[in-house]
């Protein structure tokens, strides 16, 4: 009765006592196997907690970079009373928040007018007081124009920050010509960015278009290495202008491309070489001639003025002549005139006034006529970019084939192709003897040694690269907690299980540990016994025998009268 209430209970007193087990096993290890399990026990948990912290960190992007001192201040501050994560970067001046609410919180913080910018505009004159001066008022309004303006640049792609000083000078009626406005712009770009000359012609023309009488060569353009971006007119002249360059190697282009768009049809794409020099002039120049042409004919000639002068005199006379009869007569028979100077008329006696009144004493006459003289003048202004002299430079490869064995033959071209050839090019780009032009057509072999490309390796390919960082993070987590697991821990494991089993069936009742110990009942095939000084097996199992009748001699009394009940019962029951 009693053995089969002990085989019921056993399973129960088993499964109670595997952790005894484990802990009897984990303290028959030695002091550096125990060490050794703890510090992996450690790693494991902080690769865990550093797993699941990395797995639910946020991504940050960037909010708001650039930013002043003042903006960033209130840009936190803000973003405490909202509660969003925020992080500090590039020195304080950038603000990253959770990539999933960056839009949101630029929306809530545009409501609040952050950022402010340090930058002040044209809100300068919101704030206008009662009894501001006039210098002031011109002093506040320049300001803001220039606020303005660098709101205005800074907003280009290429540009970081940006600064501009205006000269602007009192316009007053007391002087006769007055003082021009001017401008300096001082450009902060990004890195690895530059600005083509267009973009900065962009510039100068919107700063000179906002102030009024500002002409572009009053404004100077300059980098933050010092660099003079915009040129004015004068300097252009002095030297030699990019645009004067770009136009020259146009030019070149052209007259190469010409060349080969001619020979590539007649021997092949890749067997003619063409390059074309250029020499243009780019001088300005300004010619005026006067030209004066002989005295036309009146008829012919154009009138400028005339001027006509007339005068005369006339005198009043009384009557005269010889008194009585005779002058009071007719006139006598008509006769032959006298052509005497002296003579008076007929019936007139000399001396005597025939009308009886007034007589013209003078008159004259003065006609003065100025007629234009015929001059030309021309005013010729010689156009800039002529070419000078042209060279070309041109390379004909040797005719290819095979021969009948299939081998590559290289053949010259003949003479009568090479002058064709060299005609043609002359045609192209309009060959000037008197200019100076020189064409040179050479033919030779060209040299097709291919030219080995080099193939990266697949560690070395840019998508594996990403991807080895990507995982960098992840596979080093796990490859360290496969090496402190399988290098620490299991070992130790191994080792408490190995040490428990040993104990397992004395462990499971008293009589079961006992049976274990003095080996009254068959064991499981264990491990060969190492070849150290270490305690047997047996030894083992004797020490604890010995241990057990000292600590608990009522249970091992019990053990044997159990033990010699079962002798005396197997008889019987066997019968």
């Amino acid at each position: 009765m009693n053995t089969a209430v002990a085989t019921v209970d056993a399973p129960f007193a088993q499964a109670a006592g595997r952790p005894n087990r484990l802990v009897q096993g984990f303290a028959r290890l030695d002091s550096g196997r125990k060490l050794m399990l703890a510090l992996g026990a450690a790693g494991l948990l902080a690769l865990l907690v550093a797993a699941v912290l990395m797995a639910g960190r946020p991504e940050f992007r960037v909010l708001y970079a650039n930013l002043s001192p003042q903006d960033g201040g209130a840009v936190i501050e803000q973003l405490s009373q909202l509660g969003v994560p925020y992080q500090h970067s590039e020195g304080g001046t950038a603000i990253l928040v959770p990539a999933d609410r960056v839009h949101d919180v630029r929306l809530q913080l545009a409501a609040q007018g952050l950022p402010r910018g340090s930058v002040v505009g044209f809100e300068l004159m919101d704030s206008a007081r009662l009894g501001m001066t006039q210098f002031q008022e011109r002093l506040n309004f320049q300001r803001g124009l220039e606020g303005e303006l660098v709101r205005s640049i800074s907003s280009l792609n290429a540009v970081a920050e940006a600064r501009v000083h205006l000269a602007l000078p009192n316009q007053t009626g007391f002087f006769r010509e007055q003082q021009k406005p001017s401008a300096s712009v001082l450009l902060t770009l990004h890195g690895g960015r530059t600005l083509d000359r267009a973009q900065v012609a962009g510039i100068v023309h919107l700063v000179a278009s906002s102030v009024p009488e500002m002409r572009p060569a009053a404004v100077s353009v300059v980098d933050q290495q010092g660099n003079l971006l915009s040129q004015s007119a004068d300097g252009a002249q002095n030297g030699i202008d990019s645009r004067q360059l770009e136009y020259r190697r146009m030019v070149e282009q052209m007259y190469a491309q010409r060349i080969l768009d001619l020979l590539e049809p007649l021997v092949g794409r890749q067997n003619v070489r063409a390059q074309v020099t250029a020499d243009v002039d780019f001088s300005v120049t300004d010619q005026t001639s006067e030209q004066f042409r002989p005295n036309q004919t009146p008829n012919e000639a154009a009138v400028r003025s005339a001027q006509l002068l007339e005068s005369g005199s006339q005198t009043d006379q009384t009557p005269a002549g010889v008194p009585g009869a005779v002058a009071n007569l007719p006139p006598g028979a008509a006769a032959a005139p006298i052509n005497a100077p002296d003579a008076a008329p007929l019936g007139v006696v000399p001396g005597q006034n025939v009308g009886g009144g007034t007589a013209e004493a003078n008159r004259r006459r003065e006609q003065v006529t100025n007629f234009e003289v015929d001059r030309t003048v021309a005013v010729t202004r010689g156009a800039t970019g002529n070419i000078r002299r042209l060279s070309a430079a041109v390379v004909l490869n040797h005719a290819e084939g095979t021969d009948r064995r299939g081998e590559p033959t290289s053949t010259p071209l003949s003479p009568e192709l090479m002058a064709q050839i060299n005609a043609l090019v002359r045609e192209a780009i309009g060959f000037s003897e008197p200019r100076g032009d020189t064409v040179n057509v050479m033919n030779a072999a060209f040299n097709r040694t291919a030219v080995e490309t080099i193939e990266l390796p697949l560690w070395q390919q840019p998508w594996l690269q990403d991807l080895i960082r990507s995982l960098a993070w992840p596979l080093g987590l796990l490859l360290l907690g496969l090496i402190v697991f399988l290098g620490m821990v299991r070992p130790s494991l191994k080792l408490m299980a190995a040490q428990a089993s040993e104990g397992a069936d004395g462990s499971a009742a008293p009589g079961g540990q006992l049976n274990a110990l003095v080996d009254d009942q068959p064991q499981r095939p264990g491990l060969p016994a190492p070849a150290s000084n270490e305690p047997t097996a047996e030894q083992l199992r004797l020490e604890d025998a010995r241990r057990l009748a000292r600590e608990n001699p009522m249970a091992v009394a019990n053990i044997v009268r159990g033990w010699m009940s079962g002798e005396a019962a197997t008889p019987a029951t066997t019968t």
